[in-house]
């Protein structure tokens, strides 16, 4: 079943980045019922695929082409007024993620401006994985004093019938 008018307006809303109050405004729902509308339509699963989809189109863009055209003669490499240096075989693009990863790939750049480039967007490449939070180490925490000597003990022995 095709998403409806208001679900496809909170899907363009959401995949803009705007909250589920945001989106759901956004979509035509009244303002005093946004957020319940908003957090109604997110446990969608009509509309939760369809970011699903939209956000694996987006990664796939950000990713880098699969084989960078070769270079045929090596990058001019000057320097500026400043002591840097001027790569101009860089792309002029408006997403920086891509082009730290084009400046992270770049033979002729200096080593400490690609692992620089590298350090900067391992974050948007690879996710951090969570700490635990308060509520795990809690339960973390109870379920090793409940091993020491006052935890749950065994239950009592149970005598067989005899015969």
């Amino acid at each position: 079943m095709a998403l409806t008018d208001k679900k496809r307006r909170f899907v363009d809303a959401r995949a803009g980045g705007a909250s589920n109050k945001e989106a759901a405004i956004a979509a035509g729902y009244a303002a005093s019922s946004a957020s319940a509308a908003g957090s109604r339509l997110a446990k969608d699963p009509q509309i939760i695929e369809e970011l699903d989809k939209r956000s694996r189109v987006k990664a796939a863009k950000v990713q880098l082409p699969a084989a960078a055209p070769p270079v045929e003669a090596p990058a001019q490499v000057g320097d500026d007024d400043q002591g840097g240096e001027i790569l101009t075989n860089l792309p002029s693009t408006e997403d920086p993620l891509l082009w730290l990863l084009y400046l992270m790939n770049e033979p002729n750049a200096k080593v400490f401006d690609r692992r620089n480039a590298a350090q900067a967007a391992l974050p948007y490449i690879h996710g951090k994985k969570g700490d635990q939070g308060k509520k795990d180490q809690k339960a973390a925490a109870a379920k090793e004093a409940a091993k020491g000597k006052f935890g749950t003990s065994k239950p009592p022995l149970s005598v067989v019938g005899r015969t």
